[in-house]
């Protein structure tokens, strides 16, 4: 949820925000008029009960002449605040359904418009030129890493399993993504993959997108996206210490994915899947460090693609592209040669104060006041990564060259035909 002291003090900053996302800025003025009510049903309240409170202590003192008419105040005021708490309750729930409505606060800079009205910040190696290139499925089909058909078989479309070196390769890509995680601070987690309502809905993934996500009725429970979710819920309704500098966290789970609308789109191999493994960077600060945290994500993310040796570029997310959690995002992008065009591969979002403000996550201030913390996330390693190390590793005879980093891993310096 957005901060109400910035709304009501720069409510025209919302709105531009809402504009620049390609959203409703009327769900701006439908705060405000819901914060009102709330805050005036709530007064209300406040001074009935103070009132019955007042007649209350009368009527013991209530002369016997005066007694009927004292107890039939306090019987009225007993009526009037009753309802006046049945307002406030109905007043409450009208302005937390408006504020779950507004979705975060752009950064000053952030591009306006939807997805591709991106900006290019940098780009970051040559593509090979490559004379008829293998697409990757091909590649790792013959090269006996990847097996849809059976994955088909077993669970239907968009599902596949890896194979040998294939599994290898993904599992030497996810530990690498752990070294350079723990080498910089971060605590490995292996989280629950499935979380409660409140914490999917607190990340705010139960909004526009929530077709994506698996629902399993019977227990009320999600499958999760990415580990973000869960790392978010972790020190929900909690006031961390962040005296030392950020918590960071690395999460490795398998995530989820309905792809719901996506049918037609990127179908062949594993680029659009409905399982895939990650690791995923999250971040609990102070918010006045949040943007330079955002940086070290990216650099981080950097340096895992230094290790696989795939050209790429960094794009800053137009805002109508952005998750309504996000205040700002940089993707970096692979080159996929077969299609000729960067695919993301990593993204690492500023969620700001929005995330932790929805699960109640909190830090003491200099002064000992608990203040609303900042959350960030970041992918160190997903599956897809596989899709640019076969493509833009490949060889003439069909062999696949394993990037350095990556060898002691998959125990071989190239993957050939079967």
């Amino acid at each position: 949820m957005i901060d109400l002291k910035l709304l009501r003090e720069d409510p025209d900053l919302v709105r531009r925000s809402q504009r620049s996302r390609g959203e409703d800025p009327e769900l701006v003025d439908a705060l405000l008029a819901a914060d009102a009510a709330r805050r005036a049903a709530v007064s209300k309240a406040d001074t009935l009960r103070a009132d019955q409170k007042s007649v209350s202590k009368q009527v013991g003192a209530a002369s016997k002449e005066d007694r009927p008419a004292v107890l039939a105040r306090a019987k009225d005021l007993a009526a009037e605040v009753k309802a006046a708490e049945g307002a406030q309750a109905a007043a409450e729930e009208a302005f937390t359904a408006a504020h779950m409505a507004v979705s975060n606060v752009i950064i000053d800079g952030v591009p306006a418009g939807g997805e591709d009205d991106f900006v290019v910040l940098d780009t970051v190696g040559e593509p090979a030129q490559l004379s008829d290139p293998k697409d990757h499925l091909e590649l790792g089909e013959a090269l006996g890493l990847i097996d849809m058909e059976r994955g088909a078989k077993v669970s239907g479309s968009r599902f596949y399993f890896l194979t040998g070196r294939g599994a290898l390769l993904q599992l030497g890509l996810l530990q690498l993504a752990v070294r350079v995680a723990t080498q910089n601070g971060f605590t490995l987690m292996i989280p629950p993959v499935l979380v409660r309502p409140e914490v999917m809905a607190g990340t705010g993934f139960l909004g526009a997108h929530s077709d994506e996500i698996y629902h399993l009725e019977a227990d009320d429970m999600y499958l999760v996206g990415t580990s973000e979710v869960p790392l978010a819920g972790y020190h929900s309704g909690e006031i961390l210490d962040l005296s030392d500098g950020p918590l960071r966290y690395a999460g490795w789970s398998s995530c989820f994915r309905r792809e719901a609308g996506s049918y037609g789109k990127d179908t062949r191999g594993i680029i659009r899947v409905h399982q895939f493994d990650k690791v995923e960077g999250f971040v609990y600060c102070k918010p006045e460090d949040a943007e330079a945290e955002h940086q070290r994500l990216l650099g981080w993310q950097r340096e895992m693609l230094a290790h696989i040796e795939v050209p790429y570029r960094v794009i800053d997310v137009a805002a109508g592209d952005l998750g309504s959690s996000a205040a700002r995002k940089y993707d970096c992008e692979a080159w996929v040669p077969t299609q000729q065009a960067y695919r993301e591969l990593t993204s690492t979002s500023n969620c700001t104060t929005f995330q932790a403000r929805r699960l109640s996550t909190r830090y003491r201030d200099e002064n000992g006041k608990p203040q609303t913390a900042a959350t960030l996330n970041g992918t160190l390693a997903t599956t897809r990564w596989l899709v640019a190390i076969l493509e833009n590793h490949q060889q003439p005879d069909g062999s696949v060259r394993v990037p350095d980093a990556l060898v002691p891993y998959v125990g071989a310096s190239v993957l050939e035909p079967r």
